[in-house]
């Protein structure tokens, strides 16, 4: 048992090495490799050549998956270069494996402990990450060192030889085995350098191991399947092509497993080095073959896997690539591309909300309602993208950058729920009883609409360029529009005083809109304190508009949308 646990012990270690090879290395290198699939993509072999270059140094088939699939959703990579950059992919890791399965042990030691010492004097720094991905690579030379360990004794348990051949009864079983320990360690790697390593100690058969090598590959195709669920047809289409490339290789060597088994044992008397050998070999061979077939793949899954228009039920997050979740600077910037988008949509509401305000025009104020939701869709998805976003991994810049990506997304949702409340009260006390606003009136409204119009424009562009002077300005807008705002709240009591019987008729829903387009016209000057903060001249420029902001809050707090933070 004690052994059982020792050889449990090392197989968690060495997944665990590749957990982190391949996170801090997609952490620091991640938008270069993905620029290398997306533009690697012209002709076959370079995909082919691009799949095997990235999946070699990231050690996971898997991770490279992930990233394609993404692509293909995104509508960055077509089908048949994708299913060429998986087949690379699949080269890699094999190639991988083969090196790993030399003894490397003298070698684990120097990298812990360099990787040990440049992490925790650069913890925080590119080179601290990379140092964590060389520790990484020794834990998974270590844990190789202690799984041969581990399976000496086993060679003299009756009870452990028992457990093993209870297991291994038939070729197909012996490929289930292999593909669901491929899938429950994430690794098809950990799966066949095990089977090697069982193989020279006598525990299984060379048969038995060449059989676990064919379904660590099918496995490994699950798991990227699985990984590939949560995207559209698209990106699914890519897991499923390489799985189909993967399976029809089982099923054309699985027939033939006992005359590959001679064959092995006849060139080569290390059986830890034969089983490996076929694993590349194996994969050298069925890629190469199958790289010619890839565009009636790619026709068959598009088959399979047809569009449903059904499946489309309104707006999607366009950015949002679950694979750079890895490479925070990356994700962080498709966070705010989404954002951009949510800005878009609040552009789009308010050259709505005009007509609405105007000639009371019921069409506009569906639209409004239909949008809303799209914004609030996005926000959703954008919140959540960044909530696995690991702050803790982010340096001082990128956590100012999440706070201010996050920070406008709550923002522009805040204004398109104050658009959405301005349409039901322009229904409720202006559309309903068909009132009118006086001309003074709404010459006023437009002329702030125009100028909100104008200042989100500018808020997004603050976001998007961080332009010291931009900022400034639209700070200054903000004073202006908060003067204006009193400035017509004053001219409107004047022409209550001289009983206009438009202004005393919509005069409650007057001062609601301008005041919450005040609210508005400040979530979109915010943009502007980040960029005044990093240089510096956000203190005086906060103390000048703290009373606006103390307004803003009790104006909240009476209408019951604002919670002390």
């Amino acid at each position: 048992m004690i052994t059982l646990l020792h050889l449990m012990s090392a197989l968690a270690l060495l997944v665990w090495g590749t957990h982190i090879v391949r996170t801090d290395v997609l952490r620091v290198y991640g938008a270069q490799l993905r620029r290398i699939l997306s533009t690697s993509i012209r002709k076959r072999w370079l995909a082919f050549s691009a799949g095997v270059g990235v999946t070699s140094l990231v050690q996971s088939s898997n991770a490279t998956a992930v990233i394609v699939c993404s692509f293909v959703a995104q509508g960055l990579v077509g089908l048949t270069p994708a299913l060429a950059i998986m087949l690379g992919a699949d080269v890699g890791t094999a190639l991988m494996t083969g090196v790993l399965s030399f003894d490397l042990s003298w070698l684990s030691p120097l990298l812990i402990f360099g990787g040990v010492v440049v992490y925790l004097s650069r913890r925080h720094t590119a080179a601290g990450r990379l140092g964590r991905a060389v520790i990484g690579l020794g834990l998974i030379l270590l844990a190789l060192e202690l799984i041969s360990a581990a399976t000496q004794p086993m060679m003299h348990a009756a009870g452990i030889k028992v457990l093993f051949s209870s297991l291994t009864g038939d070729v197909l079983l012996d490929t289930l085995i292999g593909a669901l320990f491929a899938m429950l360690t994430y690794s098809s790697l950990a799966a066949v350098l095990l089977a090697a390593t069982l193989a020279t100690s006598g525990i299984i058969s060379l048969k038995v191991a060449l059989c676990l090598v064919i379904g660590a590959n099918l496995g490994s195709g699950v798991t990227a399947l699985l990984s590939a669920a949560s995207q559209n047809v698209a990106g699914r289409r890519v897991a499923l092509g390489s799985m189909l490339f993967r399976l029809s290789g089982a099923i054309v060597v699985l027939p033939f497993i006992n005359h590959l088994e001679l064959v092995i044992a006849q060139f080569s008397r290390d059986l830890r080095f034969g089983v490996v050998a076929f694993h590349v070999i194996y994969n050298a061979v069925r890629c190469g073959l199958l790289l010619p077939l890839v565009e009636p793949m790619a026709r068959l899954c598009e088959r399979l896997l047809p569009e449903n228009p059904l499946d489309d039920d309104g707006i999607h997050s366009r950015h949002l690539d679950p694979a750079a979740i890895d490479t925070p600077t990356l994700a962080l910037a498709n966070a705010s591309r989404e954002v951009l988008r949510i800005g878009d949509l609040i552009e789009k509401m308010l050259l709505s909300l005009l007509p609405v305000i105007r000639v009371n025009d019921t069409i506009r104020a569906g639209q409004i309602r239909r949008l809303d939701d799209d914004v609030d869709k996005l926000y959703t998805e954008v919140k959540m993208y960044l909530a696995r976003v690991s702050r803790e991994e982010l340096n001082a810049k990128e956590v100012r950058r999440w706070t201010d990506v996050i920070t406008l997304t709550i923002n522009l949702e805040q204004a398109g729920d104050i658009i959405v409340r301005i349409v039901k009260g322009l229904e409720s006390k202006k559309i309903a009883p068909q009132r009118t606003f006086s001309d003074a009136g709404m010459q006023e409204v437009c002329e702030m609409h125009a100028r909100l119009l104008a200042s989100l424009q500018l808020g997004l562009s603050v976001f998007l360029e961080g332009d010291l002077r931009s900022a400034q300005k639209l700070l200054a807008e903000k004073e202006a529009f908060r003067d204006l705002e009193r400035a017509y709240a004053k001219t409107h009591l004047v022409r209550l005083a001289g009983e206009t019987r438009q202004s005393i008729e919509t005069s409650s829903l007057h001062l609601d809109l301008i005041s919450d387009m005040k609210r508005m016209h400040s979530l979109f000057c915010s943009t502007a304190y980040a960029v005044l903060d990093e240089a510096g001249l956000l203190r005086r420029s906060r103390m000048d508009t703290s009373r606006d902001e103390e307004e803003e809050r009790a104006l909240a707090a009476r209408s019951g949308d604002y919670s002390p933070p």
